[in-house]
């Protein structure tokens, strides 16, 4: 279905709406980071950031993972890949090209698929805030980044009232999901004191696969897979379903102004399938540690963590997926491991310099370690244990300094600069024999290199807000942020069909293989907001966020050159099916705008409050040294919702409208996808002591192609050439959903 977005986007822009609310809840539930105050000693954030408050009302539907509750952020959509593990991409940028941040901790991916993304280390129950800084991102929010920072947070630890006695406090909630039969539960207890607080959270979720709206490939029936033969049906999305569990204990000392955290967080998730990706995950347990300090003086706050994290992932066929595929039948499996090692270190202070300025100034450390090997299996893998990264090595240092002047009621600015050395290094590499001569010849020269490897980063921004009355504001910025490639980027060394294949967290069913010479990204950003609002910004409003990014060095891919019959000349000039690359800089040009913002419709006694609400987002991205359009980029999509809240009712009807995605990258062969309607209903009652959320997404069952969910490779011989080109994942039919909490 095509549909014309351009009079949707019209009716949006023209229409009196407020920048800080999501389509599918009120107004109150997602805010500006920070309204321009002259007391206010926090840094300034940027205007077109959102805040998201999980408690507010609204926002607390099942949410299928952490990076879904960002749906309604405007700019931000998200990559798809398995049921707990998707990836967010803000003004096209997603992923390393991300600063995602969880409780305060710069977690990497350690899995050359990226199966194992930072949002996936939280569930969604166990969140209480997020921040996501998009625009122009201040220094002091992070670096290594290029489209913006997401910060994912715990609820802060509570402690009872002077006077109060013992604080005791708990919830617990269950929902069930019709499409994929999804069950999941948690429970969160809190026992405190006026100065020590303990909390624990838990959740479970377990998934079977998903259903389309319709029949998008035909039915199968698969041998020689985990479960021995599986049969799926026509709109069943093969290898989506998934288990997880999350563990975390916190316990927190408050004195005066100052408080010290702990937390420690454990998860296990036993399977996921990846319907974009060759292989399933079959395991990652991940072990936290995380300490905070935050105080309070007379010259301003100092904040510092420390945390260190460790993840084991496994790689094997899923129970959709068939063990190898012609002569290789036999092989029982193909197993894959690694393990991560991640440890930082934060310090940041605020001092207040004058009743105008604030200075804002930090350091920041990270140490990251990876290992990721393959053991032999049979057939064509033996004898040895192939060394995809071998002791691969990620040390980051950072200095920032940032000062912000409120010149006067009207005007502030805020001034920023980070530096940063990024340090990668990665041992000698193996593969699985020595008989295969290319291999063997690919190995020995990349073990022949020098492949330590410095850089020497420097970010900086400046922004400026206007504030001229209390019914409009206006910020505009420019920001350079720079990201260092990751270990896979420059280290993974084989153009060996299979080893190239392990190598996509773009979920194209392509492959890729490192480049040691790759440089750092540089993006420069322009951005300006305009919001317009009345007075108390409690009525109407409307955001506008139009940006622009250049990015020198772009890690983009072109098809790879190799003596290897995997980069022959077919390979350079398909222009269906799937290829081989090699990731290389370029260089790369994103523009686009964010719309939003809420207006109240009617309130009357009998029916309640009525507010219309909407986001409507559009990027484009072009590589400037091919001509190709950039990868996995969002074509023009909006929101619209009619909210209506009645006593403790809250009653949702949203239309999410996307266009047809034509502007896709040739050099993946990437596949386009029809523009589709979806209409949601949602419905929540609150008690004083629980709560109930009810809906149905997707209500007319419609069949649709998530435009970033990439190809379909979720069934039968996925390794094999069999792989069918040309179908992309569909994404989910209708499904009703309840779920229930009750606070104790």
């Amino acid at each position: 279905m095509k549909l014309n977005l351009l009079a949707a986007a019209a009716a949006l822009t023209c229409g009196t709406l407020a920048a800080q609310t999501s389509p599918s809840s009120p107004p109150e539930s997602v805010s500006t980071l920070d309204t321009v105050t002259i007391t206010d000693i926090r840094p300034l954030a940027p205007l077109g950031g959102t805040d998201l408050n999980m408690a507010a009302p609204g926002m607390q539907r099942p949410a299928q993972d952490a990076a879904s509750l960002l749906g309604d952020v405007p700019g931000l959509s998200r990559y798809g890949a398995g049921g707990v593990s998707s990836l967010p991409a803000l003004h096209g940028l997603a992923d390393d090209r991300l600063r995602i941040q969880v409780d305060g901790m710069n977690l990497v991916s350690a899995c050359a698929n990226h199966m194992n993304p930072p949002l996936s280390y939280i569930d969604p129950s166990q969140v209480g805030s997020i921040q996501v800084y998009s625009g122009i991102a201040p220094v002091s929010a992070g670096g290594d980044s290029l489209g913006g920072t997401i910060r994912v947070n715990s609820p802060e630890p509570e402690f009872a009232e002077a006077g109060q006695g013992a604080l005791r406090k708990g919830q617990a909630a269950t929902f069930y999901r019709s499409n994929g039969n999804v069950k999941g539960l948690n429970l969160s207890a809190t026992a405190a004191t006026e100065t020590l607080s303990v909390t624990y959270s838990g959740a479970t979720v377990e998934a079977g696969n998903y259903k389309a709206g319709g029949d998008f490939k035909p039915a199968a029936t698969v041998t020689g897979t985990p479960r021995g033969t599986t049969t799926l049906a026509a709109n069943e999305v093969g290898s989506s379903r998934y288990q997880s569990q999350n563990h975390a204990l916190g316990m927190a000392l408050r004195n005066d102004n100052h408080l010290l955290e702990l937390r420690l967080g454990a998860q296990n998730i036993p399977y996921q399938g990846f319907p974009n990706q060759r292989m399933d995950m079959t395991s990652n347990t991940s072990e936290q540690i995380n300490l905070r300090y935050k105080g309070q003086y007379q010259w301003g706050a100092l904040e510092a963590r420390v945390y260190d994290e460790h993840t084991r992932h496994k790689m094997n066929f899923g129970d959709d997926k068939q063990f190898w595929y012609g002569a290789l039948a036999n092989v029982p499996g193909m197993p894959m491991d690694t393990e991560g090692r991640n440890t930082g270190a934060v310090v940041k202070a605020d001092l207040e310099l004058s009743g105008r300025d604030l200075l804002t100034v930090g350091g920041e450390y990270q140490r990251y370690r990876l290992n990721d090997w393959w053991a032999p299996s049979g057939g064509g893998m033996a004898p040895n244990t192939f060394l995809n990264i071998n002791d691969g090595q990620r040390d980051r240092l950072d200095v920032f300094s940032q000062w912000e002047a409120r010149w006067t009621p009207q005007w502030v600015t805020q001034l920023g600069a980070r530096a940063a050395t990024v340090q990668t290094n990665a041992g000698a590499v193996q593969g699985y024999n020595t008989t295969g001569a290319q291999y063997l010849a690919e190995s020995t020269a990349f073990n022949a290199r020098d492949r330590q490897r410095t850089d020497r980063n420097l970010d900086w921004t400046a922004l400026a807000r206007h504030t001229p009355d209390r019914s409009q504001t206006y910020e505009f910025g420019y920001a350079q942020k720079t990201r260092s490639p990751n270990l896979y980027e420059r280290f993974a060394w084989s153009t060996g069909g299979m080893a190239m294949r392990m190598v996509n967290w773009a979920g194209d069913g392509n492959g890729y293989v490192g480049n040691l010479d790759l440089k750092p990204e540089v993006a420069h950003t322009l951005s300006a907001t305009m919001d317009w609002h009345d007075a108390a910004q409690t009525q109407w409003g409307l955001k506008v966020t139009p940006y622009l990014t250049y990015v020198q060095d772009y890690i983009d891919a072109r098809r790879c050159a190799s003596a290897n019959a995997n980069c022959n000349a077919a390979n350079q000039t398909a222009t269906t099916g799937f290829v081989y690359l090699q990731f290389v800089n370029q260089s790369a040009r994103l523009y686009g705008v964010d719309v939003s913002g809420y207006l109240p419709l009617a309130k009357t006694g009998d029916y309640g409050s009525f507010t219309f609400t909407g986001v409507l987002s559009y990027v484009n991205g072009k590589n400037e040294v091919t001509g190709d359009n950039l990868y996995n980029t969002m074509p023009l999509n909006a929101k619209l919702a009619l909210v209506q809240q009645v006593a403790k009712w809250t009653h949702t009807a949203e239309v999410q409208l996307v266009s047809a995605k034509t502007a896709t990258s040739k050099v993946r062969n990437e596949m386009e996808t029809a523009g589709y309607g979806l209409l949601h209903l949602r419905s929540s009652y609150a008690w004083k002591q629980a709560r109930l959320e009810m809906g149905v997404e997707n209500v007319l069952d419609r069949l649709y192609n998530d435009p970033l969910g990439g190809a379909y490779v979720g069934q039968g011989s996925t390794m094999g050439t069999a792989v069918p080109y040309g179908t992309p994942v569909a994404g989910m039919g209708r499904s009703i959903y309840v779920g229930v909490t009750v606070m104790f």
